[in-house]
């Protein structure tokens, strides 16, 4: 009776006392639940980023998309300008040859406005006697279509916003990349777990904690959507 009343006692012991072996597991254990916790946290959080710069890249092409189609239709309607203006100068220019002064006023009344306020600077450089005037008021510097200027414009923004996109484009695959960084680390812990021997378990453990801070300076160093 005394025998098994001295196992009973240190079997009790033993569990109340746990050795350095089950501290160590423990540790290890608490550690490794750490570490799927903060790598969970911001494999979700990196996910998140990389659909927003998703999503934000595909708003910028497609801006850049119907800013090309508006610098479209008014480099159209700016070109049909400024031909039906010269066209209607070079009748002008009949008439005026003809000595039909009504029929030349008439035309004059037909010009765009910015191709008439070049016309009158063109006038004043004597185009009729000097050998030098610019041959028309398309020449002129101070003949400006507002449509073509308008489709200049539009273009621009368009390739801004291309330009854009792309960049966001290329925040979103960093993020991407981040997301698998991560799942490594939720692989690796995973097998670590199943290692019994201490050294392999550690340098699991390492090489788990080293890509995961890796991936967390990538995070830090990435701008952000909220």
């Amino acid at each position: 009776m005394a025998e098994d009343l001295n196992a009973e006692l240190a079997y009790k012991l033993t569990e109340r006392e746990p050795g350095p072996e089950r501290r160590w597991e423990e540790t290890i254990e608490i550690f490794e639940a750490f570490v799927l916790a903060m790598v969970a946290i911001a494999t979700a959080w990196s996910g998140y980023q990389a659909a927003r710069w998703d999503g934000q890249q595909a708003f910028l092409y497609g801006t850049s998309s119907r800013l090309r189609a508006e610098a479209g239709v008014a480099a159209t309607e700016g070109g049909q300008q400024r031909l039906l203006d010269v066209s209607t100068f070079n009748t002008w220019i009949i008439a005026k040859e003809q000595g039909d002064e009504k029929l030349a006023h008439l035309y004059v009344r037909r010009f765009s406005p910015e191709f008439k306020t070049a016309f009158v600077a063109w006038l004043a450089t004597k185009p009729f006697t000097d050998p030098n005037a610019p041959p028309g008021p398309s020449f002129m510097p101070q003949y400006h279509n507002a449509l073509l200027a308008r489709s200049d414009e539009l273009n621009a923004q368009a390739s801004e916003a291309f330009s854009q996109g792309t960049d966001d484009r290329e925040v979103a695959e960093k993020y991407v990349r981040l997301t698998v960084l991560f799942a490594t680390v939720l692989f690796l812990i995973a097998v670590s777990q199943r290692f019994k021997v201490r050294g392999v378990r550690l340098a699991v453990l390492c090489v788990a904690t080293f890509l995961m801070l890796t991936g967390f300076f990538g995070l830090l160093r990435y701008p952000k959507m909220f």
